[in-house]
């Protein structure tokens, strides 16, 4: 091992420390981040979203990374997610006086400034040490949605506090009811609009490339996961529970019915990619849906989830609102899912490699990537507001 490499190791081993402080592991974490010069040297070298991904890997634990960035199976529905994007053509229009783009759209009453959210992406902290704090005054700095992952690794009152608002609350339901009934009311007391329940994991999952980048870690995983290697991060959402974790596989559309019972929350149903399934959560409650797999982390079904979008929205057909996310690149990605009738997108692994190169200044610059992106794609496209943009800009490419 040279010696930029073992002093790379050295620092990675400080920044996933618990005995220092989070401005000290995240100073750590940056040093670690010695690069050659073809790879970013500051967040603000980007040129295309994609640009973070090599430094982000270059500094996150194999574990961590794998964690993140692979998929089920064969990874062949995380890859379907981007790839399905290519297959979507734009239909510009010309001399449209575009000199004042709106990017913003309404969700629930609120206005949103641009179509473009985060995702829940859990146990943040494994890819850098300020976590989901870090992700939130990014959101904060650049007005942009935020879900937060059930399983985070910050509560979601301290993100709240951060984020200057309550965020968007993922759930996982546990398989205790009461424990759901007692973690309902905690997110609706933190003063969340929305609670998401994500419906896709309620079987587990198989994830071989995943494991394959755990075998390659030779860290002394006490240093994150205080209970040794394989337990879980502290989750604390998951306090005060009975620690019964995971999502019941024997829930059914009636579950949702329950769980709207509950609250006064916006309840939002994740993971649904079929016009079937749209037509019961609407039936049953939902007041939105996120057309999502999970980014190909849930089962290999091999359907882009922009494929699956349209059909989603014709089941629907306008009752609420549908996202959606899962391989979205480019601001182009983010203009041919609304084209396809998406009311909001979203983004997880993009801004995970800004924050694990480059923590907050890294999300930052992501989302400023894309809104730029957005931004240049309207003009270009001869829409310069949002409800302008429909299914006749947008064609298939075989």
């Amino acid at each position: 091992m040279g010696v930029i490499e073992s002093r790379r190791q050295f620092f990675r081993f400080l920044a996933a420390s618990v005995a220092l402080t989070p401005a000290a592991r995240a100073l750590a974490q940056q040093v670690a981040a010695t690069r050659d010069p073809t790879v970013l040297a500051s967040a603000k070298d980007a040129l295309q979203v994609m640009d973070f991904e090599e430094p982000a890997k270059r500094i996150v634990p194999p574990a961590h990374w794998g964690y993140m960035a692979t998929g089920v199976d064969d990874d062949l529905t995380l890859r379907a997610n981007v790839e399905g994007y290519r297959h979507v053509s734009l239909k510009p229009r010309r001399l449209v006086d575009v000199s004042k783009p709106d990017l913003s759209t309404e969700v629930y009453g609120a206005k949103w400034e641009t179509p473009l959210f985060l995702c829940p992406v859990g146990g943040q902290r494994a890819y850098h040490a300020e976590g989901e704090l870090a992700t939130a005054r990014a959101a904060k700095a650049r007005r942009h949605a935020m879900i937060l992952s059930n399983a985070t690794t910050y509560s979601v009152e301290d993100v709240a506090k951060t984020l200057g608002a309550p965020p968007w609350q993922q759930l996982y339901m546990p398989v205790v009811w009461a424990d759901t009934v007692k973690l309902v009311k905690r997110i609706e007391d933190a003063g969340a609009p929305a609670l998401v329940w994500t419906v896709d994991l309620l079987a587990g999952r198989n994830t071989p490339t995943a494991t394959r980048f755990a075998r390659m870690d030779t860290r002394n995983c006490v240093a994150c996961h205080t209970g040794g290697p394989g337990v879980a991060m502290h989750h604390p959402m998951a306090d005060g529970l009975s620690g019964t974790a995971g999502s019941p596989n024997f829930a059914t559309w009636a579950t949702l019915e329950q769980l709207k019972k509950l609250t006064r929350m916006k309840v939002l149903i994740k993971g649904i990619d079929s016009a079937e399934d749209a037509g019961f959560a609407v039936q049953h409650g939902a007041d939105g849906i996120i057309v999502s797999n999970h980014g190909g982390r849930s089962i290999e079904t091999l359907r882009p989830t922009i494929e699956c979008l349209p059909e989603v929205v014709q089941a629907v057909k306008g009752r609420v609102p549908v996202f959606v996310d899962g391989g979205v690149r480019h601001g182009a990605d983010i203009y041919k899912a609304l084209a396809l009738g998406a009311r909001g997108v979203g983004i997880g692994r993009p801004y995970i490699w800004g924050l694990g190169a480059f923590g907050q200044d890294g999300v930052e610059r992501v989302l400023e990537i894309l809104r730029a992106e957005f931004r240049m794609t309207m003009q270009q496209m001869g829409t310069p507001t949002i409800r302008e943009i429909n299914a006749t800009r947008v064609g298939r490419v075989a």
